[in-house]
């Protein structure tokens, strides 16, 4: 049976004219196999060439003005195959003096009295603009005529102009069938369907396209929600579970035979956990701590509480390094109290194979994995709790694979990002809150610094004094390697070298994402076992990592990162009784990147950050990193349309609740959700 389309096309994309198979083969690159896919295959962001009066311009900004050639054009090469055209026109009564840079071929197309556009940058002292763009035959010239060019993210190898073109052929011939009703179109002042995805490929003018973005995003975000209230209707039709009967007494023996004592929130978030495990319904709750709060004991109670009643329990978490660890942590915590088991993408061959008959008749008690615990192949006994580690990280659809391992499982979500409980609801659905807001005790609080690059030999000598107390240190860059976009940017390729250089080969570790899980795991072993004493890293080393002995924490180019990675950076230190510092090395050229730097340096409680970060709604979106997991909207924002998120929460609530969205009105848009949205057969 094919899949239901909410957007129809009679040709199939092989029809566009000029696209052939290498094309073609990029196109599927960016997930585009269809006509549907490439007319909802939305501009990231649109570059404005309107024309506008240089007399009101402002200095040194980008500027689109339409002018008249008076001069020959002239070329100038220097260096290696390096070339300067230039060009005077006549611009708003002003004699302006163009350059254009390595476009030795433009001195052909430009031709004396001829009518421009030329966008650049305007530099008032000089009178000249230096031209990116050049604009001919062009009719556009009045600065009443709004222009806004859409931009497309693309694959080497396609130019936006095509991508333009493939889609304004598209356009022609589809229908695009609403899926929003009539009521809901008039009560929001939303637009047609048709119009918006046509205006936001083909803005009118910028008063059209906001209203074309309102709608869609009201749209993608209604979908979503219809998604997740059916999801969360579906669980709560087979709440009901299997009643945990745990060994009170052995889980108390447990608790004390623990080389610590629990803070009381830790005490009160078991309990809460166990009347749900002792509850007649299934148990669907959040389970949310600062980062080092102390999560992941409270998740080991339960498992073992599990164990003692005759059940297994399942741990997901999004990374390989991460899921070592926990396996190791949890192995040592548990003894021979239970058998732990840890299954990710690098097991293979027989290994896996015993793994899973180990799993298949029960002999594994808690299993560990990244997503390759929701394969086909892992099946277990009786599985009876589900916990998810970070689940912001993993899709709706791997999440609830893994609830379908044990029909009548209980499942137990946690996160270091703590969540505004309204914002949890909209992303998460319907679930208790557990909140841990205590660190364990003999932690001290993380001193926090801001220095300037300048001050780099000073943050050294810090981070040497460390050292020479048998501590150990992160050092975390935001870019793998150097980027020409980014020139000023330190990449942890260079810094792993210099300071290899200053402390000596066999003192640094490198560890980034782009390294094999082999090279990963071993480096981290070695920084655990304190055989490096400097792991400098990017941001992998965001969640979880656990080294008690590392005390120091440098970020360099700190003002990269949002206020959620910078937090979730710094809770890799402060893990011990000893002192640990955090040092910031940025200088921000926005306010916005100063008032992080300044937040940091005053607060290490996440609850108060997150709430800042939502406030702030800067470049590092709330949830720390682009690939968390969370819904990849094309239009929508889910902080920044934070209040449409709610409405649109309420009206797909209401509309599942009252079973309409069960009649026949709605069987298209339940098929495309279906079909496209969650992929789950429901009955």
């Amino acid at each position: 049976m094919s899949k239901v389309s909410l957007i129809e096309s009679p040709y199939p994309l092989q029809s566009i004219k000029g696209l052939g198979p290498k094309r073609i083969a990029l196109l599927h690159e960016l997930n585009i196999h269809t006509i549907e896919d490439l007319v909802l295959y939305l501009p990231t962001r649109y570059e404005d060439n309107t024309v506008v009066d240089l007399n009101l311009a402002e200095d040194q900004s980008t500027v689109t003005v339409a002018g008249e050639i008076y001069s020959v054009p002239t070329v100038a090469f220097f260096g290696r195959n390096k070339s300067k055209l230039t060009v005077h026109l006549m611009i708003d009564n002003i004699a302006v003096k163009c350059v254009f840079f390595n476009q030795p071929y433009l001195k052909k197309k430009i031709e004396l009295n001829q009518i421009v556009t030329i966008k650049g940058k305007w530099n008032r002292a000089k009178q000249e603009i230096n031209g990116n763009r050049i604009f001919f035959n062009d009719t556009h010239t009045s600065t009443e005529e709004v222009r806004l060019e859409p931009v497309y993210r693309l694959k080497e190898g396609i130019k936006q102009k095509q991508m333009r073109d493939m889609i304004h052929q598209s356009l022609n011939d589809v229908t695009i069938h609403e899926w929003i009703t009539e009521e809901l179109r008039q009560k929001y002042k939303l637009e047609l369907l048709d119009y918006t995805i046509k205006t936001l490929h083909l803005p009118k003018d910028k008063q059209a396209l906001m209203r074309a973005r309102r709608t869609y995003a009201f749209t993608e975000l209604f979908m979503f929600e219809l998604r997740m209230q059916w999801l969360n209707r579906v669980e709560k039709a087979s709440d009901e579970a299997i009643e945990i009967n745990y060994d009170i007494n052995k889980v108390k023996s447990f608790i004390q035979s623990l080389p610590f004592e629990l803070t009381d929130a830790q005490k009160s978030s078991v309990n809460e956990i166990f009347r749900d495990l002792k509850a007649p319904i299934r148990m669907h709750r959040l389970l949310q701590g600062d980062v080092g709060s102390g999560k992941t004991v409270v998740a080991a109670i339960c498992m073992y509480a599990l164990k003692t009643a005759g059940y297994q329990s399942a741990l997901m978490v999004p990374t390989e390094i991460l899921a070592e660890q926990h396996a190791n942590s949890l192995t040592e915590l548990f003894g021979d109290h239970m058998n732990v088991a840890l299954l990710t993408g690098s097991v293979k061959g027989k290994k896996r194979r015993v793994l899973l008959e180990q799993l298949e008749n029960g002999t594994i008690d808690c299993l560990i994995g990244t997503h390759a615990l929701i394969q086909d192949d892992v099946q277990f006994k009786n599985v009876g709790l589900v916990i998810t580690d970070e689940q912001h990280r993993f899709g709706v659809n791997q999440r609830q694979l893994l609830r379908e391992k044990g029909a009548m499982t209980n499942v137990l979500f946690m996160t270091a990002t703590p969540i505004p409980r309204t914002l949890a609801i909209s992303v998460f659905g319907e679930m208790d809150v557990s909140s841990i807001k205590q660190l364990p005790k003999g932690r001290k609080p993380i001193i926090t610094h801001w220095a300037k690059h300048e001050q780099y030999d000073q943050v050294l000598a810090q981070m040497t004094s460390e050292l020479k107390k048998g501590r150990q240190a992160y050092v975390i860059c935001p870019l793998i390697e150097s980027s020409e976009h980014l020139e000023d940017v330190q990449n942890v390729v260079e810094l792993f070298e210099s300071l290899q250089e200053f402390y000596g080969k066999t003192h640094v570790g490198l560890l980034h994402g782009k390294m094999s899980a082999d090279e990963k795991d071993d480096v981290m072993a070695r920084f655990s076992h304190h055989d490096i004493d400097i792991l400098v890293s990017t941001t992998v080393v965001e969640v979880g990592v656990n080294v008690p002995n590392a005390t120091f924490m440098m970020i360099y180019d700190a003002d990269r990162f949002g206020l959620s990675t910078l937090h979730q950076l710094r809770g890799r230190v402060g893990r011990s009784e000893h002192q640990s510092y955090c040092v910031l090395i940025a200088s921000p050229k926005t306010e916005t990147g100063i008032e992080r730097m300044t937040i940091m340096t005053q607060t290490t409680d996440g609850f108060e950050l997150s709430e800042r970060d939502l406030e702030m709604r800067g470049p590092g979106d709330f949830f720390g990193v682009k690939q968390s997991g969370l819904p990849d909207f094309m239009v929508a924002n889910i902080v920044e349309d934070y209040r449409m998120l709610e409405v649109a929460r309420d009206e797909a609530a209401e509309l599942i609740q009252s079973g309409e969205f069960f009649t026949e009105k709605y069987e298209r848009l339940r098929a495309f959700i279906n079909d496209h949205l969650l992929n789950i057969s429901f009955d």
